[in-house]
Parts: C-alpha cells; sequence; structure tokens
C-alpha cells in the first residue's frame, strides 16, 4: 500500500523524539505490508468512522484511514492524544 502524510501527521512529526522517530520509520514499513501486522496492534477507534489505530510503542500512537490502496496519516503522539483528536 502507499502511505501519504496529512499536514497534521507531519506537524506532529516534527515534535516527536528522535527515537520515537526510529521507531515510527520501521512502524510505518510493517504498516505499508500489511496494516494488521501483529506488531502494530491495530483496531478501529471507536466513535469514528473509518479511522483506525496503531502502535509505535507502548506510550505513542498513529491514527490513519485507508481508501483505495493508500493510507492517509492523521496524527502521532502520545496514546491519549492521538485517541482525543484521531
Amino acid at each position: 500500500m502507499n502511505i501519504k502524510a496529512c499536514p497534521s501527521f507531519k506537524k506532529a512529526y516534527q515534535k516527536l523524539p528522535e527515537q520515537i522517530k526510529l521507531k515510527l520509520a520501521k512502524q510505518l514499513e510493517l504498516l505499508a505490508g500489511n496494516f494488521r501486522h501483529p506488531s502494530l496492534h491495530t483496531k478501529r477507534i471507536q466513535g469514528t468512522d473509518g479511522i483506525w489505530e496503531a502502535r509505535v510503542d507502548y506510550s505513542y500512537r498513529i491514527s490513519f484511514e485507508i481508501a483505495d490502496e493508500t493510507i492517509f496519516l492523521r496524527v502521532v503522539g502520545n496514546h491519549d492524544d492521538v485517541l482525543k483528536k484521531p
């Protein structure tokens, strides 16, 4: 699948610690290959229409949508912050 980042994702990405950026790069590779890879712990975000979350690590998450063959990255950050504004 193709991956595209929304402006909100790009803005949040800039604020991440370097260690998390490295972990995110690995997780995005998994996401592109299989968005349901067990390491990602992918699940739909309750109360949303077609928005998913995936794990970067224990504390950080990404939210995304899938349209056709493209994954649109919406937000990256602390678990609670991502779920408040997916």
